[in-house]
């Protein structure tokens, strides 16, 4: 069983949105902070948001008044709410739960 599946990728237009989802088994959610990383084409994994089991948040500046991390702990998800969507947020959006705990991500693709 993989555990952290990512999910809600796809292909938008410039200041579309959409939601991405991230789901992991509950023995590793639930005791971890989740967080939303991205990869573009010929750049290296950058951070995007986080939010910890206690609630704090932290975003990118990039992606700050954009973006919204969500947790449901009872789920065993995350979600990312992605708003006003531009074309330097195309990559690959991966989801990790914890220090040791990577999906295989999903693609965002923005066109102008």
């Amino acid at each position: 069983q993989v555990p952290v599946v990512e999910s809600g990728g796809g292909l938008v237009q410039v200041g579309g949105s959409l939601r991405l989802s991230c789901t992991a088994s509950g023995r590793i959610f639930v005791r971890n902070y989740v967080a939303w990383y991205r990869q573009a084409p010929g750049k290296e994994r950058e951070f995007v948001a986080q939010r910890n089991t206690g609630g704090a948040f932290a975003y990118a500046d990039s992606v700050k008044g954009r973006f919204i991390i969500s947790r449901d702990n009872a789920a065993n998800t995350a979600n990312l709410q992605m708003n006003n969507l531009k074309p330097e947020d195309t990559g690959v959006y991966y989801c990790r739960v914890g220090d040791s705990y990577w999906g295989q991500g999903t693609q965002v693709t923005v066109s102008s």
